[in-house]
């Protein structure tokens, strides 16, 4: 092969890189779900570099781990939300030191931590390993192993898997600062449920598939009884404390299909797709035993007790509509408060 040839291989080939970097850019910038955002380094990645293997894993740092988020692998099911040490291996050492790692052969490599191969019957045999930075914080990391088609990774993969992994850092910060906005518009920041607002587009849609598809709709009202005394008695900062701490044991209770909102004050509402009245009186029923048997304290220490007022109503039993729904459901819970409150009343 001449000289010429060579150079025109290697010119094509820094071509196609270029070009593949280009549309790495372009594809990341424009996705703002992390879903769309490890799909697309997946699939750049792989034709791109050809690794046997690889995994791209983020830092959690409440816990101080690095959790596979993407593992393409022959084990690849078996690999991802799996986690390590934050300081296990080439990549505990590569966000340790925020430098990129290339490790012709890992038999010669005492950073190399052999666990996750022994847990997956995978068999390492070179690792190129660099860190996800953003605002010169160390978000996570991408690891390839065993390059296809030769025996090394080179230095030349390193540089263009650091260029993807930064592209891939800002569109991972970028995903995040958006879900964070998304999510404070949608949702109450005290008790973190969803604010009354979007709690109305929740209805619209349910209703209409429940319209549509001849399924049955249910809401539950819920008022906690006297919590103004709490605020009198204690404080509006143990008030407000108290109802961070109910949205959250409400969290706890409801199914993952069922939608919860603070509807305003100390009143909270709960749509139940595709549930029965009888269905709906049970759910309400547990919401109200679990506040019951839950132990509240005032921040002086003092035990406190809760309970709540409920209201059920479903369609189409009891409404023909989203409105009226919401009406059967609200009348139902101050038919509780004017009587003996701590108690389920269906419409």
């Amino acid at each position: 092969m001449t000289a010429e040839h060579v150079n025109l291989v290697e010119s094509g080939r820094l071509s196609d890189e270029l070009e593949t970097l280009i549309d790495i850019g372009k594809a990341l910038t424009s996705h703002l779900e992390l879903e769309d955002v490890y799909r697309v380094v997946m699939d750049k990645v792989g034709n791109l570099l050809r690794p046997q293997a690889w995994s791209l894993l983020i830092l959690d740092e409440g816990s101080n781990e690095l959790c596979f988020e993407i593992a393409i692998s022959p084990a690849s099911g078996e690999m991802v939300g799996t986690r390590l040490n934050a300081d296990e291996g080439v990549p505990g050492w590569v966000v340790a030191t925020g430098m990129p790692l290339l490790v012709p052969d890992v038999s010669k490599e005492p950073r190399f931590s052999s666990r996750s191969d022994e847990q997956v019957g995978f068999e390492t045999q070179s690792v190129l390993c660099v860190p996800l930075v953003s605002n010169n914080r160390i978000i996570g990391v991408i690891q390839l192993l065993n390059g296809v088609g030769q025996s090394q990774f080179t230095e030349q993969d390193q540089r263009i898997l650091a260029t993807i992994a930064d592209f891939t850092a800002i569109a991972i910060e970028n995903s995040r600062l958006h879900q964070q906005v998304s999510s404070l518009t949608i949702t109450d920041d005290l008790t973190g449920l969803y604010n009354a607002r979007h709690f109305q587009t929740l209805c619209d849609y349910e209703m209409e598939r429940a319209s549509r598809y001849g399924n049955e709709l249910s809401m539950v009202f819920l008022d906690l009884d006297h919590f103004k005394q709490v605020n009198d008695t204690y404080g509006h900062l143990t008030g407000s404390r108290l109802l961070k701490e109910v949205g959250a044991l409400f969290k706890k209770v409801i199914r993952v299909v069922d939608h919860a909102a603070r509807y305003g004050g100390d009143e909270f509402v709960f749509l139940l797709p595709s549930t029965s009245k009888k269905g709906a009186l049970a759910m309400a029923q547990n919401l109200l035993d679990t506040l019951r048997s839950t132990e509240f304290k005032s921040d002086c220490g003092q035990a406190m007790k809760i309970t709540a007022s409920l209201g059920v109503a479903t369609y189409p039993t009891n409404a023909y509509c989203i409105q009226e729904l919401i009406k059967l459901a609200d009348e139902s819970m101050y038919e509780v408060k004017r009587g003996t409150r701590n108690n389920v009343i269906s419409a």
